[in-house]
């Protein structure tokens, strides 16, 4: 069963390089030039992909929890409905980042929160979706958002087994282009926390889908194991600052982490080899410098039969290896030897 998602140009499966998408999530703080700034540096950390988050709030709040008072160091409102409307972007700006994002060669896509949301990304004919781990169990919504037949991507942060099967028995159906991300919903997620077998769990579970991380932990070491395990998409919060103003910035990386994440990631499938163990052109210097042979211990005549006093195991290794020392023991030199001088099997009988 061939396990495979393609992305604009970018096609993933278990024998491709780690999807990284960089989540800005509202770390832009509702600013269109530094939503700009955010993708130019993410382009520059290598990242394939940048994401948005998109909500229409009214319609996603109770009328309580939208006029709830939101006093805090980082509210960007009087009320959390206002707090949620200052960093939401509208059909302008989405349009002008996703100008800006092909420009610069990335794919640009958003996570849908509620149907209107899906609808509007919809309408910018968005390249795929993602539906955040809070709607893992929202199955109204995850067969809206299938139905519109692009790539889906749904986190599993707070759910059980049963949950993600639910939601996969919901939108397999309707649509096959589907990535699961194992999550751990704190943020950041404590390392104890963040269950990283589970991407085995999922492969075992779904053969027929993309697994991946949504990675909510502060470091990049994480998401190097799990392409290990077979993860093959991660999503990382990013910033250009820690300590700007937004709840999201301190678990996000910055783009020195981020540069790094991906350049580990990269390494890492290399590295990962074809499982057949062979000798490197590279190895073979070092290992002769280091390696060892069998040469004479002192001066030997012709005629000598050789006892174990008469040998020696010496570097470099450009003679009879040392396992080859039963063969040699017994056996009579037909020419002379210094000390130091190599045996071969040419000269002895």
């Amino acid at each position: 069963m061939t396990r495979e998602l393609t992305i604009d140009n970018f096609t993933i499966s278990d024998d491709s390089d780690c999807y990284v998408i960089a989540e800005i999530g509202n770390n832009h703080q509702g600013d269109l030039q530094k939503a700009k700034e955010l993708f130019k540096a993410a382009k520059e950390c290598g990242v394939d992909a940048v994401k948005l988050q998109k909500r229409d709030n009214k319609s996603l709040l109770t009328r309580a929890a939208y006029d709830k008072p939101y006093d805090n160091e980082n509210s960007f409102g009087a009320t959390y409905g206002e707090h949620r409307e200052a960093l939401e972007f509208g059909r302008e700006e989405y349009i002008e980042l996703k100008k800006y994002a092909h420009e610069l060669g990335l794919t640009m896509f958003a996570t849908a929160f509620d149907m209107k949301s899906a609808d509007f990304l919809a309408e910018l004919d968005m390249p795929l979706y993602k539906v955040a781990s809070g709607d893992l169990k929202n199955t109204p919504l995850l067969k809206h958002i299938a139905k519109i037949g692009r790539p889906m991507i749904i986190s599993t942060g707070g759910g059980t087994m049963e949950d993600v099967q639910r939601a996969y028995d919901a939108i397999m159906p309707i649509n096959s282009k589907l990535c699961i991300l194992q999550c751990t919903a704190s943020y950041p997620a404590e390392p104890q926390d963040l269950n990283l077998r589970v991407i085995t769990t999922y492969r075992e579970a779904f053969p027929d889908v993309v697994i991946g991380l949504s990675d909510h932990e502060n470091g990049i070491a994480m998401a190097v194991a799990a392409y290990v395990l077979g993860s093959r998409m991660v999503e990382q919060h990013f910033t250009l600052n820690h300590t700007w103003k937004g709840t999201d910035h301190a678990f996000s990386l910055e783009p020195i982490g981020m540069r790094k994440l991906v350049r580990d990631l990269r390494r890492v499938r290399a590295a990962l080899g074809d499982g057949e163990k062979k000798i490197y052109p590279s190895e073979v210097n070092p290992i002769t410098k280091m390696g060892k042979k069998l040469v004479a211990s002192h001066d030997l005549k012709a005629g000598h039969t050789l006892t174990m006093s008469d040998i020696a195991v010496k570097s470099p290794s450009d003679g009879i290896p040392p396992y080859e020392l039963d063969n040699v023991i017994g056996r009579t030199l037909t020419k002379d030897l210094l000390e130091d001088d190599n045996f071969s099997f040419e000269i002895l009988k």
